[in-house]
């Protein structure tokens, strides 16, 4: 898969902006605040419709403008077209020129793995943010996830609502609760399963690329979750259990919006006893054992980014990723210095420079 041009209006700091990119390997250089970022957060807007920095979806738009458009021509089985359009009142997804009604037919068609510096923190990092990556992955498999997970949180919104009607009012139907408590549990049992199954497939290919880092093949991720091992009867007796407490809290405490998973070497939590090199080479691991699922599983080969891990990981490690990269992934490297990257990766990328929102392509000379 990769994206082959990429057109820009009142996105960020750019105006207009029309580039066509190297099918195998790119370069984006330029120094902080120049703009180098905002080419792959446009790449995600394409895929995901929302922006990697976690910000307000209308954060995007340029200063007084009213509305910021991210178009891309993107080959894979076949070339398409497509458009996301964000105003301030919410945005518009099409394909080939086509208005696409629901944002969930849109995703799950352009397939991006993203390593980011912020990635590094992910194994000390909140449950949160670690559910968060799986929810982005998972979504690019499958539409039903995405609309499962959708409706699970619509239906947890409403139970804790309820439950908050329960403790200020005590003619409330307790019937309510059970109903929604029932869907909970559903459609929470269809969350779990994708989950496990993701992460089982995750830590086959984790414990390899461990391994060609540092030779050591244990590594592995822990599923830790409400809902493992049980059935539906024994969860209904859990919320049970745990149902004068969610009243009282005005909340529902146990659940798959509670999942987390660890990452285990040697038997050990690495969050609590890994060093951090550890902790970086198993999230290098992790991040390209998701590539291996959609290169295996789906078969695809996701487009991949690399935004400014020059300034946070050393020369070694630096390698460790290039290793897994070849021509067939289409790879965006952001930096600031051109210098840390190596003369083989810069002899084969196409090169950009962006000061103050131009970009320009340069040539790469020894």
């Amino acid at each position: 898969m990769q994206i082959l041009n990429l057109k820009l209006l009142n996105f960020r700091n750019y105006e207009k902006l029309d580039i066509v990119f190297n099918p195998a390997k790119n370069i984006i250089i330029g120094q902080n605040g120049m703009g180098k970022t905002n080419i792959v957060e446009a790449i995600y807007v394409l895929a995901f419709t929302k922006s990697f920095r976690g910000t307000k979806e209308n954060v995007v738009i340029r200063n007084n403008c009213d509305l910021a458009r991210v178009e891309g021509t993107v080959k894979a089985e076949y070339t398409d077209d497509y458009k996301v359009i964000i105003k301030n009142d919410g945005k518009k997804v099409k394909i080939n020129n086509t208005n696409i009604d629901k944002i969930s037919d849109y995703l799950s068609r352009i397939n991006v793995v993203l390593f980011t510096s912020e990635d590094l923190k992910l194994i000390k990092d909140t449950p949160n943010t670690r559910r968060k990556l799986i929810n982005i992955e998972l979504s690019q498999f499958s539409n039903d996830y995405l609309k499962i997970l959708t409706y699970y949180n619509k239906v947890l919104k409403q139970r804790n609502m309820y439950l908050k009607t329960l403790y200020t009012n005590s003619m409330a139907s307790i019937d309510y609760l059970d109903i929604l408590t029932n869907q909970l549990i559903e459609l929470g049992l269809k969350i779990f399963n994708y989950r496990k199954q993701f992460i089982d497939d995750i830590s086959d290919y984790i414990s390899n690329n461990y391994a060609k880092i540092t030779g050591n093949s244990s590594l592995r991720l822990n599923y830790r979750s409400d809902y493992y091992d049980k059935n539906k009867d024994e969860l209904l007796q859990l919320y049970k259990k745990e149902q004068e407490r969610d009243i009282v809290l005005g909340k529902t405490n146990i659940g798959i919006h509670h999942d987390d998973y660890e990452f285990i070497l040697d038997g050990y939590n690495l969050k609590d006893y890994g060093s951090e090199g550890e902790q970086k080479n198993a999230v290098i691991s992790l991040k390209m054992a998701e590539i291996d699922i959609f290169r295996n599983q789906k078969g695809v080969i996701p487009i991949l980014i690399l935004d400014d891990l020059f300034s946070e990981l050393d020369e070694v490690k630096i390698k460790n990723i290039l290793s897994f990269i070849d021509n067939s992934i289409q790879t965006f490297v952001t930096t600031t210095e051109l210098n840390k990257v190596s003369d083989e990766l810069k002899s084969s990328s196409k090169i950009f420079s962006v000061i103050n929102g131009v970009v320009e392509e340069v040539s790469y000379e020894k």
